[in-house]
């Protein structure tokens, strides 16, 4: 049988078996809700957003120093615009229920506060960057980090998510601190509190879970977990609202591998905490950890 063939007697009822699972189980009505056709748009919002934080780097296109302001102001109105509509989209849709109140004015409020933000989530990220490169002696530029480090790209996009989760805008900033963990392979959930000089060496597999809170000059490697000791309450409902992972303080270092659980577990300030390390207590400020 040719593929013509097979396709005018087999694709019709593949067609059919979809669309009634689609009807009939479960289907994203991002379309329905958000007026968007899925995350590709958050994804290009997020692009724009990054190319203003680092233009040359994220921009699609070379920016020439006279033309930055504009470059800037361009990006930032077109972005507005789109983002607006998405978030107003979000605060309606089924994930809050639809009871938002005003959510055309809370979706306009939310974009002033994350453009108002934007300088400082700037400053913030040069202090990320500088910290990278001081860190780490076989970087050569603050150019090689931030067009080379994927720690960058998470960070970047932890910090824009985290205003939006902060302004508890539904659904978006999940998306896209996702899109950066399936670039980079660092999963940082946009709920976490992280302070400036953060560091993620390599980054490969490093989990910061949701209620975590990191201190400023913390650096951390590759594999590192700062995670729940496990997401269920004692009568076996799952755990929301809740602190479920750790506190690191200031000036800390995690090595590779290293897994640290639990809401009342704090990494003291200047630890040092060992690789391949299985920690579910406090330590002591200025303690070192390591397995033998």
């Amino acid at each position: 049988m040719d593929t013509t063939a097979w396709m005018n007697d087999f694709l019709p009822g593949i067609v059919e078996g979809l669309k009634r699972s689609i009807d009939e189980r479960y289907h994203v009505r991002a379309g329905d809700y958000m007026g968007m056709s899925g995350r590709t748009e958050i994804y290009e919002v997020l692009d724009d957003l990054l190319a203003v934080l680092f233009p040359g780097s994220y921009s699609k296109e070379k920016v020439e120093e006279g033309e930055l302001s504009f470059f800037i102001d361009d990006t930032l109105r077109h972005v507005s615009f789109k983002l607006l509509r998405l978030m107003k989209g979000a605060f309606e849709n089924a994930w809050t229920n639809g009871d938002c109140g005003d959510c055309e004015e809370r979706a306009r409020d939310s974009l002033f506060h994350l453009m108002q933000s934007m300088p400082e989530i700037r400053n913030t990220l040069i202090l990320d960057v500088e910290s990278a490169y001081n860190g780490d002696p076989a970087a050569t530029s603050l150019d090689e980090i931030v067009l080379a480090y994927p720690c960058i790209e998470a960070i970047a996009t932890y910090r824009l998510a985290h205003e939006l989760y902060g302004l508890k805008v539904p659904i978006i900033p999940r998306i896209m601190s996702e899109r950066a963990h399936s670039r980079t392979g660092i999963d940082i959930h946009p709920g976490a509190s992280i302070g400036a000089r953060f560091f993620i060496d390599h980054g490969t597999g490093v989990v910061i879970g949701e209620t975590t809170s990191i201190g400023e000059n913390v650096k951390i490697y590759q594999g590192v977990t700062l995670g729940a000791k496990s997401p269920y309450a004692p009568d076996g409902s799952v755990r929301r609202g809740h602190k479920r992972h750790p506190t690191i303080e200031d000036d800390v270092i995690i090595y590779a591998n290293a897994t640290i659980l639990g809401g009342e577990t704090v990494i003291g300030t200047g630890s040092v905490i060992g690789g391949n390390t299985w920690i579910t207590s406090s330590v002591a400020p200025h303690t070192v950890v390591y397995r033998n």
